[in-house]
């Protein structure tokens, strides 16, 4: 089961823009936001429902090249923890390992790789403990 998916965009507040207004109807809009001094380089937008995002947009020039950052739900920490030993073993290269991402919200734990294309892969866990 697929947690979230976001991907970068060419020019941030325009996509922002659109996304509001073309999603809006459906009854999704921006319910988080993380600044680029939050994560080190880029800002991002969550859309999603109930205070729930799982469709992101983020500024990024480098990751216009066709690569991409998608998020599997993980049911607990443990498991986000093997998905992480699992993809070094294959060859994946660590983009984050894994732990608590407050800034996202308290309980939010995860661990990120790249896959051997490039890709950005999660693995993440909301609950707590």
């Amino acid at each position: 089961m697929l947690d979230h998916i976001g991907f970068a965009v060419s020019n941030f507040l325009n996509s922002r823009k659109f996304y509001e207004a073309t999603l809006e109807p459906l009854g999704i809009g921006v319910v988080m936001e993380v600044t680029a001094e939050q994560t080190g380089g880029s800002s991002h937008a969550g859309f999603g429902e109930n205070g729930i995002p799982y469709f992101w947009i983020g500024d990024g020039e480098g990751m216009l090249r066709g690569r991409f950052h998608i998020a599997f739900a993980a049911k607990t920490r443990a498991d986000v923890d093997a998905f992480h030993q699992a993809a070094l073993a294959m060859g994946g290269h660590d983009n984050g390992k894994p732990g608590l991402r407050p800034h996202y919200h308290e309980h939010y734990y995860a661990a990120f790789v790249l896959d051997p294309d490039g890709h950005n892969i999660e693995a993440v866990c909301h609950t707590p403990g």
